[in-house]
Protein backbone atom coordinates (compact mmCIF):
# COMPACT_ATOMS: atom_id res chain seq x y z
CA UNK A 1 0.00 0.00 0.00
CA UNK A 2 1.46 3.29 -1.15
CA UNK A 3 2.16 5.92 1.85
CA UNK A 4 -0.90 8.26 2.35
CA UNK A 5 1.05 11.01 3.69
CA UNK A 6 3.33 12.13 0.73
CA UNK A 7 5.51 15.27 2.31
CA UNK A 8 6.18 16.03 5.85
CA UNK A 9 7.39 19.26 6.82
CA UNK A 10 9.91 19.85 9.89
CA UNK A 11 10.65 22.59 11.88
CA UNK A 12 13.08 23.65 14.82
CA UNK A 13 11.75 26.74 16.69
CA UNK A 14 13.15 28.87 19.84
CA UNK A 15 11.37 32.27 20.23
CA UNK A 16 10.30 32.53 16.10
CA UNK A 17 7.25 34.70 16.35
CA UNK A 18 7.74 37.01 13.78
CA UNK A 19 8.84 34.08 11.13
CA UNK A 20 6.69 31.16 12.12
CA UNK A 21 3.76 31.92 10.47
CA UNK A 22 5.08 32.76 7.12
CA UNK A 23 7.27 29.52 7.20
CA UNK A 24 3.86 27.15 8.06
CA UNK A 25 2.30 29.32 5.49
CA UNK A 26 4.25 29.12 2.59
CA UNK A 27 4.30 25.03 2.96
CA UNK A 28 0.24 24.98 4.54
CA UNK A 29 -0.63 24.34 0.33
CA UNK A 30 2.06 21.51 -0.77
CA UNK A 31 2.37 20.03 2.69
CA UNK A 32 -0.11 16.42 4.08
CA UNK A 33 1.69 17.46 7.99
CA UNK A 34 3.85 20.05 9.77
CA UNK A 35 5.83 19.14 12.63
CA UNK A 36 7.13 21.30 14.80
CA UNK A 37 9.73 20.79 17.36
CA UNK A 38 10.29 23.45 19.85
CA UNK A 39 12.88 23.92 22.60
CA UNK A 40 11.67 26.36 24.97
CA UNK A 41 9.62 29.45 22.91
CA UNK A 42 8.39 31.81 25.42
CA UNK A 43 6.97 34.84 23.12
CA UNK A 44 3.90 32.39 21.41
CA UNK A 45 5.61 30.61 18.74
CA UNK A 46 4.08 27.80 19.97
CA UNK A 47 0.57 28.41 20.30
CA UNK A 48 0.83 30.25 16.53
CA UNK A 49 2.13 26.86 15.20
CA UNK A 50 -1.04 24.53 16.37
CA UNK A 51 -3.29 27.88 14.80
CA UNK A 52 -1.87 27.20 11.85
CA UNK A 53 -2.27 23.25 12.01
CA UNK A 54 1.27 21.91 13.21
CA UNK A 55 2.09 19.26 15.56
CA UNK A 56 3.68 20.69 18.25
CA UNK A 57 6.67 18.75 20.47
CA UNK A 58 8.20 20.07 23.52
CA UNK A 59 11.66 19.33 23.88
CA UNK A 60 14.94 20.54 25.46
CA UNK A 61 17.93 21.90 22.86
CA UNK A 62 20.85 18.83 22.24
CA UNK A 63 21.92 20.73 19.02
CA UNK A 64 20.70 21.39 15.12
CA UNK A 65 21.48 17.99 13.89
CA UNK A 66 19.91 15.69 16.69
CA UNK A 67 17.02 18.04 17.13
CA UNK A 68 15.80 17.52 13.41
CA UNK A 69 16.96 13.93 13.64
CA UNK A 70 14.10 13.75 16.43
CA UNK A 71 11.98 15.43 14.18
CA UNK A 72 12.42 13.04 11.24
CA UNK A 73 11.38 10.11 13.58
CA UNK A 74 7.95 11.45 14.47
CA UNK A 75 7.42 12.33 10.75
CA UNK A 76 4.97 9.64 8.58
CA UNK A 77 5.77 11.20 5.11
CA UNK A 78 7.21 10.00 1.96
CA UNK A 79 9.25 12.88 1.31
CA UNK A 80 10.92 15.14 4.06
CA UNK A 81 11.11 19.01 3.51
CA UNK A 82 12.71 20.47 6.64
CA UNK A 83 12.78 24.34 7.03
CA UNK A 84 13.94 26.71 9.02
CA UNK A 85 11.70 29.05 11.13
CA UNK A 86 12.77 31.79 9.00
CA UNK A 87 12.59 30.14 6.23
CA UNK A 88 10.11 30.26 3.29
CA UNK A 89 9.10 28.51 -0.16
CA UNK A 90 9.10 30.79 -3.29
CA UNK A 91 6.09 29.85 -5.33
CA UNK A 92 8.55 28.49 -8.37
CA UNK A 93 10.00 25.97 -5.87
CA UNK A 94 6.42 24.95 -4.64
CA UNK A 95 5.74 23.88 -8.04
CA UNK A 96 8.58 21.78 -8.51
CA UNK A 97 7.86 20.11 -5.26
CA UNK A 98 4.54 19.67 -6.43
CA UNK A 99 5.70 17.82 -9.21
CA UNK A 100 8.13 15.63 -7.33
CA UNK A 101 5.35 14.77 -5.15
CA UNK A 102 3.39 13.80 -8.18
CA UNK A 103 6.02 11.15 -9.14
CA UNK A 104 8.43 13.01 -11.68
CA UNK A 105 11.47 12.62 -9.52
CA UNK A 106 13.57 10.84 -11.97
CA UNK A 107 15.10 8.32 -8.96
CA UNK A 108 16.59 10.99 -7.23
CA UNK A 109 15.82 10.53 -3.68
CA UNK A 110 17.37 13.91 -2.50
CA UNK A 111 17.36 17.36 -4.24
CA UNK A 112 19.73 20.23 -3.34
CA UNK A 113 17.44 23.84 -3.14
CA UNK A 114 18.92 27.27 -3.77
CA UNK A 115 18.91 29.52 -0.61
CA UNK A 116 18.07 33.73 -1.34
CA UNK A 117 19.34 35.09 2.19
CA UNK A 118 18.94 38.41 3.14
CA UNK A 119 21.13 40.35 5.53
CA UNK A 120 19.88 43.41 7.53
CA UNK A 121 17.77 44.08 4.68
CA UNK A 122 19.67 42.71 1.83
CA UNK A 123 19.60 40.01 -0.07
CA UNK A 124 22.95 39.12 -0.91
CA UNK A 125 23.78 37.87 -4.47
CA UNK A 126 27.34 36.88 -3.74
CA UNK A 127 29.82 35.85 -0.08
CA UNK A 128 28.74 33.21 -0.32
CA UNK A 129 25.05 33.26 0.45
CA UNK A 130 24.12 32.44 -2.73
CA UNK A 131 23.48 30.13 -4.36
CA UNK A 132 24.28 28.77 -1.11
CA UNK A 133 22.95 25.03 -2.24
CA UNK A 134 21.64 22.96 0.58
CA UNK A 135 19.79 19.41 0.81
CA UNK A 136 16.88 19.80 2.06
CA UNK A 137 14.63 17.64 0.21
CA UNK A 138 14.78 13.94 0.29
CA UNK A 139 13.16 10.96 0.85
CA UNK A 140 12.95 9.38 4.66
CA UNK A 141 13.63 5.89 3.77
CA UNK A 142 17.04 7.14 2.31
CA UNK A 143 18.67 10.15 4.48
CA UNK A 144 18.89 11.53 8.06
CA UNK A 145 21.04 14.90 9.54
CA UNK A 146 24.02 14.16 11.01
CA UNK A 147 24.34 14.57 14.82
CA UNK A 148 26.27 17.79 14.66
CA UNK A 149 25.45 20.87 17.16
CA UNK A 150 25.90 23.44 14.92
CA UNK A 151 25.74 23.27 10.67
CA UNK A 152 23.93 20.31 10.67
CA UNK A 153 23.59 18.40 6.84
CA UNK A 154 21.46 15.76 5.19
CA UNK A 155 23.36 12.18 4.56
CA UNK A 156 21.17 10.14 2.38
CA UNK A 157 22.14 7.12 -0.44
CA UNK A 158 21.28 7.34 -3.62
CA UNK A 159 20.96 9.90 -6.25
CA UNK A 160 21.11 13.58 -5.97
CA UNK A 161 19.32 15.96 -7.92
CA UNK A 162 18.51 20.23 -8.23
CA UNK A 163 15.87 22.20 -7.54
CA UNK A 164 15.95 25.86 -9.52
CA UNK A 165 13.10 27.44 -7.12
CA UNK A 166 14.72 28.80 -3.70
CA UNK A 167 14.24 29.33 -0.30
CA UNK A 168 14.18 32.37 1.04
CA UNK A 169 16.13 32.95 3.60
CA UNK A 170 15.27 35.99 6.06
CA UNK A 171 18.51 35.42 7.86
CA UNK A 172 19.81 38.24 10.03
CA UNK A 173 17.31 41.42 10.29
CA UNK A 174 19.71 43.66 12.70
CA UNK A 175 23.37 44.12 13.61
CA UNK A 176 22.12 43.45 17.03
CA UNK A 177 20.65 39.52 15.35
CA UNK A 178 24.00 38.92 13.63
CA UNK A 179 25.87 39.72 16.97
CA UNK A 180 23.54 37.28 18.70
CA UNK A 181 24.31 35.00 16.35
CA UNK A 182 27.84 35.15 16.18
CA UNK A 183 28.21 34.93 19.75
CA UNK A 184 25.91 31.48 20.04
CA UNK A 185 27.26 29.93 16.63
CA UNK A 186 30.63 30.01 18.35
CA UNK A 187 30.06 28.89 21.35
CA UNK A 188 28.79 25.75 19.58
CA UNK A 189 31.32 25.41 16.92
CA UNK A 190 33.58 25.43 20.29
CA UNK A 191 32.20 22.85 22.05
CA UNK A 192 32.15 20.84 18.72
CA UNK A 193 36.17 21.62 18.21
CA UNK A 194 36.68 20.65 22.15
CA UNK A 195 34.83 17.58 21.56
CA UNK A 196 36.53 16.55 18.36
CA UNK A 197 40.43 17.18 20.66
CA UNK A 198 40.79 20.18 18.10
CA UNK A 199 43.74 22.16 19.24
CA UNK A 200 44.47 25.93 19.16
CA UNK A 201 45.85 29.46 20.23
CA UNK A 202 45.14 32.54 20.02
CA UNK A 203 47.54 32.78 17.07
CA UNK A 204 45.67 30.54 15.00
CA UNK A 205 42.44 32.53 16.44
CA UNK A 206 43.70 35.45 14.68
CA UNK A 207 44.87 34.00 11.66
CA UNK A 208 41.43 31.93 10.79
CA UNK A 209 39.68 35.04 11.38
CA UNK A 210 41.80 37.17 9.03
CA UNK A 211 41.36 33.81 6.21
CA UNK A 212 37.49 34.33 7.20
CA UNK A 213 36.93 37.49 6.07
CA UNK A 214 39.67 37.24 2.69
CA UNK A 215 37.64 34.08 1.76
CA UNK A 216 34.02 36.13 1.90
CA UNK A 217 35.27 39.27 0.63
CA UNK A 218 37.52 38.36 -1.49
CA UNK A 219 37.50 34.77 -2.65
CA UNK A 220 33.47 34.92 -2.10
CA UNK A 221 33.15 38.51 -4.04
CA UNK A 222 31.24 39.45 -1.37
CA UNK A 223 33.15 43.32 -2.30
CA UNK A 224 30.31 43.02 -4.75
CA UNK A 225 27.81 43.39 -2.37
CA UNK A 226 28.88 46.87 -1.68
CA UNK A 227 28.83 48.23 2.43
CA UNK A 228 26.38 45.04 3.81
CA UNK A 229 29.01 42.28 1.93
CA UNK A 230 32.05 44.19 4.26
CA UNK A 231 29.81 44.04 7.18
CA UNK A 232 29.68 40.39 6.75
CA UNK A 233 32.56 39.41 6.08
CA UNK A 234 33.77 41.06 9.35
CA UNK A 235 30.96 39.36 11.14
CA UNK A 236 32.45 35.78 9.25
CA UNK A 237 35.41 37.18 10.69
CA UNK A 238 34.65 37.59 14.03
CA UNK A 239 32.49 34.38 14.67
CA UNK A 240 35.70 32.40 13.40
CA UNK A 241 38.11 34.20 15.83
CA UNK A 242 35.48 33.70 18.69
CA UNK A 243 35.05 30.24 17.87
CA UNK A 244 38.78 29.36 18.31
CA UNK A 245 38.87 31.90 21.32
CA UNK A 246 36.63 30.13 22.94
CA UNK A 247 38.09 26.82 22.47
CA UNK A 248 41.63 27.79 23.95
CA UNK A 249 40.02 29.40 26.91
CA UNK A 250 38.13 25.99 27.42
CA UNK A 251 41.63 24.12 27.24
CA UNK A 252 43.52 26.62 29.03
CA UNK A 253 41.02 26.18 31.94
CA UNK A 254 40.89 22.39 31.84
CA UNK A 255 44.58 22.11 31.78
CA UNK A 256 45.16 23.93 35.08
Amino acid sequence: MSNSVKLSVIIITKNEVNNIADCINSVTPIADEVIVFDSGSTDGTKEICRQLGARVYETDWPGFGPQKNRALQEAAGEWILSLDADEQLSPELKEEIITILNGEHNNAVSYSIPRKSSYCGQFMKHSGWWPDRVVRLFKKSAGKFTDDIVHERVIFSGKLAELKGCIIHNSIVSIEQSIEKMNSYSTSGSMRLTELGVRTSITRAIFKGLWAFFRTYILRLGILDGRMGFILAVANAEGVYYRHVKTWVRQRDQSK
